[in-house]
């Protein structure tokens, strides 16, 4: 039981003093005021002063991303090497509070397979992960680093061309264990052959990738950052758009349509640090940012998703943490870049983080809220995110990290009490 503690439950209403009990690997009860509940052989913690929170998802998870400052270091190292990358990643993310961690793509096919399957066999520590395989793209598109002269069969993707090589490749990570399929619609700055409002991948590329991901019960997401390969996501029946940048306005109203069967998640993150002198250590100066037209991918940026906020579209956090100026851990960030780059409160930036997350991870929407019969993630923060969500980024401030019931940080010991029949018998003893 974790009692006294102000309990922000990410249903929309706001904080109140009570407590919680967790019992297996779910909330049994939470009670306004305390001393409600019976708390009979329950291991206490003494929440007062502190704030009781769900656990946040990453929503654009690279658990195999570390310190990278290019594509060489993705493609080069070996698989044996990079499946320890990914642990410390699933480890960093678990460590800042984030207790779920919804794949885009990894270094690697089966990486975040390999490091899911032992987070769930209990010997790692790690969030929930729905693992992401490699990007599928196209030739002479984002992630094709094969020349005429230099031939790869890709770089950190699988390159297909046309909807029978689509489906095979997306039959191929179903049958290797991954959760989340991801695309490589449109372009990206790091391309220059292909800017970010071009749109390499077809529709029916597109379409069959994503009638082919939900035959086998899979989720289907992509990077698409133009106006056409975003309106062909929607309309193929993608689940999970990353970036969006550049919209019309009949994106927008496809958008608003779509708002109860996708999720949206920007990586503004990224465009600050560039802009901000960041990863300049690593090449990446605001200069350089402009000549890949990075003030203008934020500009629309902002005015994209402040719209789709105001529409009710529903936002993730996190995306494209894990290069050298933006390390894994430091996801929490985003919560501030969303209050200041696009009009939330701290309290609706924590929704992206929480119940948002929840759902995209589990549609049975037993995920992401503190409320009864929910999963057991949360977090217990010595500070107020309301008043000044900056303290999520502080990792000494997580007090208390629980996932799936189980405790996997607890800075309080001051604050707990053994049950009584634990010290029934210390005394025996």
């Amino acid at each position: 039981m974790i009692r006294g503690a102000s309990i922000w439950d990410a249903t929309g209403g706001d904080p109140f003093a009570g407590d919680v009990l967790i019992e297996g690997n779910r909330i049994r009860s939470v009670s306004r005021g305390s001393g409600g509940l019976a708390q009979d052989g329950a291991e206490i913690v003494d929440g007062t002063g502190l704030f009781l929170m769900p656990g946040m998802t990453e929503g654009h998870a690279h658990l195999s991303f570390e310190n990278v400052t290019r594509t060489e270091d993705l493609i080069t190292p070996s698989p044996e090497q990079q499946v320890f990358t990914a642990a410390r990643g699933a480890k960093a993310l678990l460590d800042a509070g984030f207790t779920s961690a919804y794949g885009a793509s990894e270094a690697k096919l089966r990486l975040a397979v390999a490091v899911r399957d032992e987070v769930n066999a209990g010997r790692l520590p790690g969030p929930r992960i729905r693992a992401g395989g490699l990007e599928i793209s196209v030739t002479g598109a984002m992630g094709d680093e094969g020349k005429e002269h230099d031939p790869r069969s890709g770089g950190p993707a699988t390159i297909v061309d046309g909807v029978e090589e689509m489906r095979r490749a997306v039959r191929l990570h179903c049958r290797e264990g991954v959760d989340n399929i991801k695309l490589d619609v449109s372009g990206d700055p790091f391309y220059p052959s292909t800017p970010g409002h071009t749109t390499p991948m077809t529709f029916e590329e597109i379409r069959v990738a994503a009638e082919t991901a939900h035959a086998y019960g899979r989720k289907i997401n992509a990077h698409t950052r133009s106006i056409e390969g975003s309106k062909a996501c929607i309309r193929a029946g993608v689940d999970g758009l990353f970036h969006c940048e550049y919209s019309d306005d009949e994106l927008l109203d496809m958008m608003e349509e779509a708002r109860d069967r996708i999720f949206i998640v920007p990586t503004v993150g990224l465009f600050h640090q560039i802009l901000q002198g960041e990863a300049s250590a690593h090449g990446l100066t605001p200069e350089v940012g402009g000549y890949m037209n990075i003030p203008e991918l934020m500009e629309n940026s902002i005015r994209t998703h402040t719209e789709l906020r105001k529409r009710g579209v529903r936002h993730l956090i996190g995306g494209d943490y894990g290069f050298g100026w933006s390390k894994q851990g430091e996801q929490a960030r985003d919560l501030q870049f969303f209050v200041e780059y696009y009009g939330y409160s701290p309290a609706d930036a924590l929704v992206c983080a929480t119940r948002n997350g929840g759902l995209a991870m589990r549609p049975e929407g037993d995920l992401g809220t503190l409320t009864d019969g929910a999963l057991a993630d949360m977090i217990l923060v010595d500070g107020n995110p309301l008043a000044d969500v900056a303290v999520l980024s502080d990792h000494s401030k997580l007090v208390l990290i629980m996932k799936d019931g189980q405790i996997h940080k607890n800075e309080s010991a001051s604050r707990v009490t053994k049950p009584a029949a634990a010290r029934n018998l210390e005394n025996v003893g």
